[in-house]
Parts: structure tokens; C-alpha cells; sequence
């Protein structure tokens, strides 16, 4: 949502005529949102590279013939979509693309009905089984490192987690690294794909993913799985990729977010503490 800010009439506001004699002719004497002044100053931040600073407010207001609280709004929603940085008396600068505004709309759906978990592993279905295939045609040796990594991190995980001495907070310990761990496999597979766009938008997946793990975690168990075969099923995924054999790599990562989905409706479908 954009806020919209008023100008309010304060003994210290310039009025009209002396803006008028400044030299200044704005459209508005607020600083209202202004939709088109966005799309114009965003088409001006594509065209510069990350790190550089836009002119400032005053020469933008003058360059698009608004006032100055305008270019400001503006400037606060190009922040808000993580294309822009700003902080108070500095120009603002251009930023890498942020993937905030796009996890925190996953993010919300999923934390409020759990029934989106499942509409969340079709998106999956639809960008991973391609990830996958993808990574199996174009890894390199440091992505491949990068995903053997994070099965690392799940093997030690599983052990804690095998284990009927550790304590309570280690389980929990274990779940959660499992489950993080879980969440870089799949975010490492996107990066070895070597398309930005796709690994971006699995970036996006994080916070949503961590919950839909968690949730798949109780499913798989609740069917009879185990956290063994779960890595189980990610280190197969990760063999095809190293040997290159692009259509395995797919068909076991589709079967791998097929079983994905039914843990999910195992634990969709159980019983609530306290709900009837």
C-alpha cells in the first residue's frame, strides 16, 4: 500500500509567489503521489548502474515540473519496490533488485491460510523441475560446492535428529538447520541454473519456504517418513546434477516436489491442538 502524505499548512511553508519568484512553477502545491512522476524516475533509475546516485530532489522536480514533497513520494516507493535507497539529507542511490516486496506477499498468504502451502509447491512444481534441468546442463564447480554444502549441513542435521539421546532444544536445533539447509539446496540449485531472474524469484521463496518446510517436515513424518530419506531424496537430486544427466535431474526433482505436496496435505489434513 502507498501512503499518501499532505502537505500541511505551516507559518514556515514558502508560498506560491515566492516558489513563483524562485523560479519554480510546480503542478501541485503538494506533495501528492504522483503515479506517471514513478514510472518516469524508474525508467530513470534503469538506466543507471547500481551504486550511482540520482540527481537530486530539487533537480528532479524541476527536470519533471512538480514540486519537491512529489519527487519525494516518488522516491519513497521506488524505495519501497528495492530499487532505490534513501536517507535523510543524501541523494538517493540505485540498488541491486530487491526480492522484499515479492517474499513478503508469499510470506503473508502462506502464514494465513495454510491451504496456500499447496498453490506455493505448484509454483515450485513450475520453476524448480526447470531449475534443475538447467543447473544439470550449466553448474559450475563452485555451484556444485555450493549445493554439496548445504547437503552437509542436512547429513549432520539427520543425525541429531536419528538420534533418540539428544534433548529436546538439540531437536529443535536439528529441525531448524535441516530445514535452512533445506531451503539453500534448493536456492543453490536456481543460482547453478545460471539464470538471475529464476534464482531471484526462488530468493523470494525464502521466508514462505521455511514455513512450508516446516509444515512438510510434520507431514512426511505423519506419513511415515523420515528426515533420512528426505535428504535422501535432495542428495539424488543433487548426483544427477553433478553428472549432468538433465532429464533424471528434472524427473527427480518433479517426484521429489510431488511428495513435497502430499506431505503437505498429510499435515494440512491432521488434527489441531485445541480445534475441532
Amino acid at each position: 500500500m502507498v501512503i499518501v502524505s499532505k502537505l500541511v499548512s505551516s507559518p514556515h511553508v514558502t508560498s506560491p509567489s515566492k516558489v513563483e519568484s524562485l523560479g519554480a512553477v510546480p503542478k501541485a502545491s503538494t506533495g501528492d503521489f504522483d503515479p506517471g512522476l514513478v514510472s518516469k524516475i524508474q525508467d530513470l533509475v534503469q538506466t543507471l548502474p547500481v551504486g550511482s546516485s540520482l540527481p537530486s530532489e530539487a533537480d528532479l522536480a524541476q527536470r519533471f515540473g512538480v514540486n519537491r514533497l512529489t519527487v519525494r513520494e516518488a522516491l519513497k516507493v521506488l524505495s519501497g519496490r528495492g530499487l532505490t535507497e534513501s536517507s535523510q539529507g543524501r541523494r538517493a542511490v540505485v540498488t541491486e533488485p530487491s526480492s522484499d516486496v515479492i517474499s513478503s506477499i508469499f510470506a503473508s498468504y502462506v502464514h494465513r491460510d495454510p491451504s496456500a502451502l499447496l498453490e506455493l509447491v505448484e509454483v515450485r512444481q513450475a520453476l524448480e523441475v526447470r531449475s534443475a534441468s538447467l543447473a544439470a546442463a550449466r553448474a559450475t564447480r563452485a555451484g556444485l560446492i555450493a549445493i554439496e554444502a548445504s547437503l552437509t549441513t542436512m547429513k549432520q542435521a539427520v543425525t541429531t535428529l536419528n538420534d533418540p539421546g539428544a534433548s529436546a532444544e538439540e531437536f529443535e536445533a536439528a529441525r531448524l538447520n535441516f530445514q535452512r539447509a533445506d531451503v539453500n539446496f534448493h536456492e543453490s540449485v536456481a543460482l547453478a541454473s545460471g539464470n538471475k531472474m529464476l534464482a531471484h524469484v526462488l530468493e523470494a521463496f525464502e521466508d514462505s519456504l521455511l514455513r512450508a518446510f516446516d509444515a512438510s517436515f510434520d507431514g512426511h513424518l505423519l506419513r511415515g517418513g523420515s528426515a533420512f530419506d528426505a535428504y535422501e531424496a535432495h542428495l539424488k537430486i543433487f548426483e544427477f546434477i553433478e553428472n549432468k544427466d538433465v532429464r533424471n535431474a528434472s524427473a527427480s526433482m518433479r517426484k521429489h516436489l510431488q511428495q513435497s505436496e502430499k506431505d503437505l496435505r498429510a499435515y494440512i489434513a491432521a488434527p489441531r491442538p485445541g480445534l475441532t
